[in-house]
């Protein structure tokens, strides 16, 4: 009673009673797209360079990256923009399990390039759980009885029975390398004038470097074997020890050609873009920036660095939005200094109140980011 009789106590307990009965104005959950678009779209500069891309003479786009940081939802959105923009264009997911699908909220299982439903002119894929080894086994088996029969069953032998084949499958990066050949001879061989943009959605950090890897390794270890298939076939004594099990030489080449090609179009900065995604933390620019230099030793350089689940700016900061805000800010900082990120060209992707899942949600995140 006698510290209500103080003046200043008495403002307090009215100031206080005042904050307790009339609650902070809270924003609605807005679930219309189109709505929520007008809301957030101008709460992080996000400067996407769209227009950039759509006049360059590029056609693949690769996304790679840390796993877990927003790479399928951004490529899916970059494909529904040029889509949009009226450009024919095929999105293809190499992650083996069904995550571009379950972006797009559309079937994807097969393998098979299939039209994406509630947007004109996209396409999409998923090649990432093909199994490789159906692809390859009739190559391994080859390579096994060709040093059995032309007198090197020294080394065959104690491999036993498909264990070459095995051991090939186990080659970092021959799996990638097999899935993605297999979608450049279906596009450039059935449906090379149908796709003015392919967009491909990587897995992790690591299946990306084993493809890059993979596509130089492989490519070379092919050359010597159809060279060495051609010597075996051009004198009649081996043909005839042969016999029925003779090697291809034209499998091992065509093989060895799609390989190429893989690393011919990765290292080829007029026909593709590498960007590398990652989000606001330390742990995340530190592995981006190994990313990078791996992407540079194997002629693969990227150009663009989205920053993807930026808080965005809000009037009001709670406690854990300022801690994450300055992580935020150090991990930014970080890139700007960076000597493998630094110059690269810079893209922040704002942190969504919904998941980006469907058509609507793509259709409303590409507008957000790829400006």
């Amino acid at each position: 009673m006698a510290a209500l009789l103080n003046p200043m106590a008495r403002r307090l307990a009215v100031a206080a009673s005042r904050r307790l009965s009339t609650p902070a104005a809270v924003e609605p959950f807005v679930a219309n797209w189109s709505t929520q678009a007008r809301r957030n779209s101008s709460l992080v500069e996000v400067n996407g360079g769209f227009g950039e891309m759509v006049s360059s003479t590029q056609k693949y786009y690769v996304f790679g990256g840390k796993g877990g940081v927003g790479k399928t939802s951004l490529a899916a959105s970059l494909a529904v923009k040029f889509a949009n923009h009226g450009e024919p264009t095929l999105i293809v997911s190499m992650h083996p399990a069904h995550s571009l699908g379950d972006t797009l909220e559309q079937d994807l299982s097969g393998g098979k390039i299939v039209p994406v439903t509630g947007v004109d002119s996209l396409f999409a894929a998923e090649i990432g759980h093909v199994d490789a080894k159906e692809d390859s086994s009739s190559f391994g088996s080859s390579m096994r009885n060709m040093l059995g029969k032309i007198g090197l069953g020294v080394l065959a032998d104690p491999l036993g029975k498909n264990k070459l084949h095995e051991m090939l499958m186990k080659t970092p990066g021959l799996g990638e390398g097999i899935a993605i050949s297999k979608l450049i001879q279906i596009v450039e061989l059935q449906e090379s004038n149908k796709f003015r943009r392919i967009v491909l959605d990587t897995g992790a950090t690591g299946h990306t470097l084993n493809l890059l890897s993979a596509a130089t390794l492989m490519e070379k270890f092919l050359s010597m074997a159809n060279k060495a298939a051609n010597v075996a076939s051009s004198y009649p004594a081996l043909k005839s020890v042969f016999g029925k099990e003779q090697i291809d030489p034209a499998k091992i080449e065509e093989l060895r050609q799609q390989i190429a090609r893989v690393r011919d179009l990765i290292q080829d900065p007029q026909l593709t873009e590498f960007l590398i995604v990652t989000i606001p933390t330390v742990m995340a620019i530190t592995e981006s920036s190994r990313f990078h230099a791996s992407l540079k030793k194997d002629g693969a350089p990227a150009t663009r660095l989205v920053v993807n689940q930026v808080l965005p700016l809000s009037a009001s900061e709670c406690r854990f939005c300022a801690v994450k805000r300055k992580e935020e800010t150090r991990a930014l900082n970080m890139i700007s200094a960076d000597r493998e990120l630094g110059g690269l060209k810079l893209i922040q992707a704002p942190l969504q109140d919904v998941e980006v899942k469907g058509v609507p949600a793509l259709r409303f995140f590409s507008d957000v980011v790829w400006k």
